[in-house]
């Protein structure tokens, strides 16, 4: 007769682990997609509520009418749904919500990738195109909720350069972003730049600056913005037989573009116009891959000559002028100083 095999089962066989590592590609991004799904949801659930409530209580136009039946929905939501996110705090919570965002066509895009917290952190801003702004860009790059507020108290909008445009060209910025992921130049540079992290006081040389900023390089890309990848310092560059060095060379990412980084002690001169325009035609010509948008430069100076930086209109050359701070000034006066340019900047629009 011919012999039975016997098959043992055993504990210590063990999957392949190419198997493995797929089956938990596929738990884990099918979880954090339940996960976000859940999370857009109750984001929804939660602007509608407050949407409702806010008619109703517009409705009967009295101020008495209003917290009764706040505290009445809040009362009878949590007997129905329990205790937990039906508060009266998070009622109020959710119909100041709706309120300050009452367009749900700009909120449904972001919701799906921003959560609850994140818009709570939103709240307390007083402009509303500096709450559609946070909660764009952290939505388009991706922002813990640390990185949000870390991003509001660092004055991010104040500094971007997009905020000194017209209201209006700041909204259809935003919309290109949020609706066709697409980043302008004036979304990603700032003025000024903070650079604390280098440790330079007093006086010091461009050198000095240069040599900080490369040892804590890490902590400069942070500062310039999501999508900068270094490639090269002091970019050597043949003209005429003449040897000329950039300071900095970067790539960002969502522009496609090569960004050139000049560094300058004192007030902006003219004549570095023409050094970065020099520098910039020399990259187009000589580096620039297929595919790839113009370069800009940015040319950051401790000081701005406002009228002349106008009056040269670099924007038409791809440049940026930015000032830098290596000794950050109390809070309270740094506040009051982006807030007076930028009124300044408003001022100039509507003249």
């Amino acid at each position: 007769m011919p012999q039975k095999i016997r098959i043992e089962k055993s504990t210590s066989i063990k999957a392949p682990e190419t198997l493995m590592n797929d089956l938990r590609q596929i738990i884990d991004h099918a979880r954090r997609r339940v996960a976000s799904t859940v999370n857009s949801e109750l984001t929804l659930m939660y602007w509608h509520v407050g949407e409702r409530i806010n008619r109703d209580v517009l409705k009967y136009h009295r101020a008495e009418y209003g917290k009764q039946v706040v505290s009445a929905v809040a009362r009878q939501l949590q007997e129905e749904y329990g205790n937990k996110g039906f508060e009266e705090r998070t009622i109020r919570r959710m119909m100041q919500f709706a309120s300050l965002f009452p367009d749900i066509n700009i909120l449904t895009p972001l919701v799906t990738k921003l959560s609850w917290t994140h818009f709570l952190l939103a709240l307390p801003l007083k402009d509303e195109l500096q709450r559609e702004f946070y909660l764009t860009m952290a939505a388009a790059e991706n922002w813990s909720k640390r990185a949000l507020q870390s991003k509001i108290d660092g004055m991010l909008y104040e500094r971007t350069v997009v905020s000194g445009k017209p209201n209006e060209v700041i909204r259809q910025e935003l919309a290109k972003l949020r609706n066709d992921a697409e980043m302008s130049p004036d979304l990603v540079f700032r003025d000024p730049y903070f650079l604390e992290f280098t440790g330079l006081t007093g006086s010091y040389s461009e050198k000095s600056l240069e040599d900080s900023l490369i040892a804590h390089l890490e902590q400069f890309i942070i500062e310039l913005g999501n999508g900068f990848s270094f490639v090269a310092r002091q970019k050597r560059m043949i003209i005429d037989g003449q040897d000329y060095y950039l300071d900095l060379l970067f790539f960002h990412r969502r522009l496609h573009r090569l960004v050139a980084v000049d560094l300058k002690l004192g007030k902006f001169k003219a004549e570095y116009k023409g050094q970065m325009e020099l520098y910039l035609r020399w990259l187009e010509k000589n580096e620039m891959e297929p595919g790839e948008e113009t370069p800009l430069g940015l040319l950051l100076c401790t000081e701005g000559n406002r009228e002349q930086i106008e009056l040269l209109q670099l924007e038409k050359s791809g440049i940026k002028v930015a000032q830098y701070i290596t000794e950050l000034p109390p809070k309270e006066v740094l506040q009051k100083q982006l807030k007076k340019s930028l009124e300044q900047a408003k001022r100039k629009i509507t003249c």
